[in-house]
Parts: structure tokens; sequence; C-alpha cells
């Protein structure tokens, strides 16, 4: 067996190689500052704010990472929870940018923090990090077209990624009784260096959360370790092959077939323990437990899971209503008293707010996350809201998803033609909120991976000018010239040839033409020779690109409307 784990091992790290090799952009140039007038304002130090800056510099973009903490809060929530938490998904599908190479497949806090400190400093992002600044506002100076992030002394920028994730401060609810209960009361994130051996140790909660704090109990030798949860959720093995099967539902929510990975879950996962998988809740309506251990430790007795509601603490425990299954939430029981010493409350963490983008991007019916792709706002293809706007889906949140969406948004700025309309945006929106009305869990706040990945590619097809970014998009494969704007360049067009030189005129991009005397610019033509002169990117140009959006007339129209 140790043979068979070093050769799969050994293959893992040979992939791994190779997707660094073949995807990873290449990071910026020794000197401090990239010469690109384009810049990305970039909101959130975690893993997913720095994958999108080293993507962004990697192809080209400057970008200034706004962090509200300090330097120790470099990598989210990961910084923030105990130190022997672990992914619980294979690695393999956490990789957050190519360059990740993990040597476990489910590492630890520590290791996932390594590699996102060595994706900043690769990528020369600690040389653009602004530490310990909350933002609490952007704004857009419609002359200039540039938008401002707390304080212009920061300078304007093209574009703005908020990454500000999904978990924020712990949440730590109080519940009546709390200061009769004789035992600690602790956050499931807080857990280090707390002695259980031999006490008896209640968890609140049924999340993933929940699920650390019990693996906490177990390794650390507590008698006995009892989960109290209000509702069912789903528990799924911790197998790459399983969780990748169960993501390619393309369809993102319950379907006829549904039933059919369900059963096969409880005939070989639950097994003898089918009473604690969910019956009123499909599996794709909810985000599942990812874990092999909890069930097996239910089966030796060390573990009890609980359905019901807690009542109050009392003094040796929580005084709890236990329901059958099937029975909903504050539904009739029986009242028992679970006693323990230490309570862990596996209650999850506040949601980071999104406040500080413009207010038009929460205007109904297309608030978060109700917006195109689930990541831009309507009306706005310079921001993307990256991994902090998805409420519940099967698949993870650290893969080729992050660098997809922050290639979309490098598209969207360097080639206006590629731009959806605001009428197109809200059309996906409602479109995709139709096909999927019989969502229990909603359209766009429950998704599977493959759906999700569906969605970018293709509307990626569905322009023709967004055909020659499809290399550049979907795998990285290409750069963008500082002076794009519009023009043809090797990566639109697959050609390097040199264009030739007219005499008696400026050097030319091949969509450029010669004007006469009466002639009116083209769009591009114009955009080109104004970013050549220094001046903003908006012109007054009487003619729109083919896709107008945030930028264009039809936008600036509707928001005098409102």
């Amino acid at each position: 067996m140790g043979l068979f784990n070093y050769i799969v091992s050994w293959i893992y790290q040979v992939i791994q190689f190779f997707i660094s090799k073949l995807f990873s952009p290449t990071p910026p140039p020794p000197q401090r500052r990239i010469s690109n007038p384009r810049r990305i304002a970039v909101i959130g130090a975690g893993i997913t704010g720095v994958s999108s800056a080293a993507h962004c510099v990697g192809h080209g973009f400057e970008v200034t990472i706004f962090e509200a903490n300090d330097r120790d809060h470099l990598g989210g929530i990961w910084s923030r929870v105990n130190p022997t938490s672990s992914l619980q998904i294979h690695s393999l599908m956490y990789r957050f940018h190519p360059s990740v190479r993990f040597k476990h497949e489910y590492p630890h806090r520590d290791a996932i923090i390594r590699e996102v400190t060595d994706l900043w400093k690769k990528y020369r992002l600690d040389e653009r990090t602004e530490f310990e600044v909350p933002v609490h506002s952007i704004w857009k100076d419609e002359k200039t077209g540039k938008w401002f992030v707390e304080d212009p002394s920061y300078g304007g920028f093209d574009g703005v990624i908020a990454a500000v994730g999904t978990c924020g401060d712990p949440k730590m609810p109080h519940m009546p009784g709390q200061e009769k209960f004789a035992g600690q009361i602790y956050h499931s994130s807080d857990l280090a260096g707390k002695d259980v051996r031999d006490k008896n140790v209640i968890v609140i909660g049924g999340g993933a959360s929940a699920v650390e704090a019990v693996e906490f109990a177990v390794q650390g030798g507590a008698a006995q370790t009892t989960i109290l949860a209000r509702s069912d959720k789903w528990i799924i093995p911790r197998n790459a092959v399983v969780d990748a099967l169960l993501s390619f539902n393309i369809f993102g929510e319950e379907t006829e077939f549904s039933w059919v990975p369900e059963l096969l879950l409880k005939l070989f996962f639950y097994r003898d323990l089918e009473d604690l998988a969910p019956t009123r809740r499909g599996l794709y309506t909810d985000t599942p437990m990812v874990n092999d251990d909890i069930l097996q430790q239910v089966r030796k007795g060390r573990v009890k899971w609980l359905r019901g509601d807690i009542k109050e603490f009392a003094e040796p425990g929580i005084i709890f209503n236990h329901r059958a299954k099937g029975v909903p939430k504050g539904g009739p029981g029986k009242e028992t008293t679970i006693k323990g010493d230490i309570c862990v409350m596996a209650t999850g963490y506040h949601r980071p707010s999104l406040s500080f983008l413009p207010d038009d991007v929460f205007g109904e019916p297309y608030k978060p996350p109700n917006w195109f792709l689930q990541t831009f706002p309507i009306g706005h293809t310079d921001i993307c809201a990256n991994n902090c706007t998805y409420v519940h889906g099967i698949g993870t949140v650290g893969n080729v998803h992050i660098g997809l969406y922050t290639r979309l948004l490098l598209m969207f700025l360097a080639d206006p033609r590629t731009r959806p309309s605001t009428a197109w945006m809200r059309i996906w929106v409602d479109w995709t909120r139709m096909c999927k009305r019989a969502a229990p869990a909603g359209a766009l706040e429950f998704f599977t991976y493959s759906e999700l990945v569906w969605w970018i590619v293709f509307n990626i097809f569905s322009s023709p000018w967004r055909w020659k970014w499809i290399f550049f998009v979907l795998w990285g494969w290409g750069s963008i010239p500082a002076n794009r704007a519009g023009n043809e360049n090797p990566i639109a067009n697959g050609s390097a040839r040199p264009q030739a030189d007219t005499k008696g005129s400026e050097s030319r991009g091949p969509r450029n033409e010669r004007l006469g005397p009466n002639s009116k610019p083209t769009y591009s033509a114009a955009l080109a020779s104004n970013m050549q002169k220094g001046q903003p990117r908006e012109t007054n140009l009487k003619e729109e690109p083919p896709f107008a959006d945030a930028h264009g007339q039809q936008a600036k129209e509707e928001k005098k409307k409102a």
C-alpha cells in the first residue's frame, strides 16, 4: 500500500508540474511597475484576490490589492481557521492558480497559506498590496471612465475585482441561558490549544465547521462528541472522482434523475446510517459536506449526530428538542438534556459585505447573485465579483474559474467589442432564471461546477467578437499588448506578421484605415489614437462600439432615467 500511495503521489506531482508549465502566466519583470496603462483594483487578499491579481499582472495589467486587515491575514479565511483545519476536497480541485503545487492530497492550513504566500511573492504582489485599508466605497469618474477606491490618492483604475469571499468574521450567536453553562464555549475557529481529552464535547451546527470541530475532538481524545444539528445536510465521500462526477450535473438543479446519485450514496456510503441522510432536501439544493471519517466515528460510538432544536443552555449542558427523521424544524420531539464540558459553536461566519460597490448594482430584480455569469453586475463589465456572490454549490471555490472570470474581465477591458450589452446581461439572467425556475434553492443561488464552466464557454462562443479570445480566456494562452484597445493582434488573429509602414503616415494596426478629410474615425481607430496620445479611454465618438455596455450611451441614458 505504501508503494501504491507513493506512485499516486508521484503521478499527482507530475500532473501539477505540467499544469504549471502549460497554464501559468509569466510573472512580471523585476521593475516595480508594468508599462501598461490599464490598472485593476483587487479588493481582498484571500486566495481569490491573490490568484486574480496574479493572473492580471501575468497578462500585463497593473494591480493594487486592498486588504482590510494586516499582513497576518494574507490568505483570507485560511489565515483565521485552526492549524489543524485541512482541505475537505481533493487538492486537485482546489488549485486556485496554475502555478500552485500541493504536496499532499488534503493539505492542512499551513500548506495552503504557504502556497498563497509563494504565489503572492512570485508575481511580486507584495509590492502591490495595501494592508489595513478597508474599502467602504468605490466610485467612477464619468469623464475619464476610471474607478477610484476609497481615496483618490491611489489613482484611477480601469477595472475592479471584488474578492472579499463569503466568510468574514466568526458568527457567534448568543443563546438563552448561555451564562448558566458550567463549561467553556468556543467558536469552531478558536480551538487551537484547547484541551478536550476525556471530556464531553457538544458541537452546535451541521456544516463544514461542525465536521472540522468533530475531527478536532476525536483526534484530541474526547470521551464523547455530540453534534446538534437543526437540519440535515448531505455528506459525500472524500473522493476526487466521486466529487467530480457529482458536479457534472450541468443543469445545476434537481432533475428527474437526481434520485440516482442520492440512492447510490445511501446504499454504498451511508449504508446502515441511512437515517442521517436528508429526506426533504435533494442533493442539488445545498452545499454538501465532504468527509469520510465522520460516519465511521458514528458507527464506533465516539460521535452522536442528533437532529433537533436547541431550547436553552443549562448548567450541565444543553436542553435539546430531539426530532425524528422527517419532522421539520420546530416540530414535535423529545426534550432531553445533552451534557457536556465544552461547547463548540460551529455556526459559521458572517458574509462580507459588497456594499462598497455602486448602489445601482443592487437594484431589483438584478441584485447579487442575479448578475451576468453571477459575477458581473448588470451594466458593469468592468466589475468582477469573483467568488463572493454564490450561496450554495457542488464543486469548489478554488480552481480554474478564478482565472476564467479574471481573463473575461481583462478581455472586456482590452477589447470593447467583446463586452455584452446591458440588455444582453439582463436577458442572460432572465433566461437562466426561467430555465431553473423549479430549482428549490434558486436559479443562481445554487450551481454545480460544470454548470459554471458551461456559462462561461457558452458566452464566449455566443459572440463572434470573442472567438479570437477563446484560447486566452479558457487557457490563458497569449498576451495582451499595452495598446490593444480594439485593434487586432497576434492573439486575436493567430498571425504575427508585421504591418508595413506607409510613407507619410504613422504606424498603424491592421484594422486602422487611411482617413480622408471628410471621413469619420472608427471606434477602434479613434480609441487607439487617443490611447497613444495619453488621452482618457472614453471619447466623444459619434459611433458606439458594437456591444454597448456600462461605458456606452445606452447605460448612461438608463442611469439618467433612474
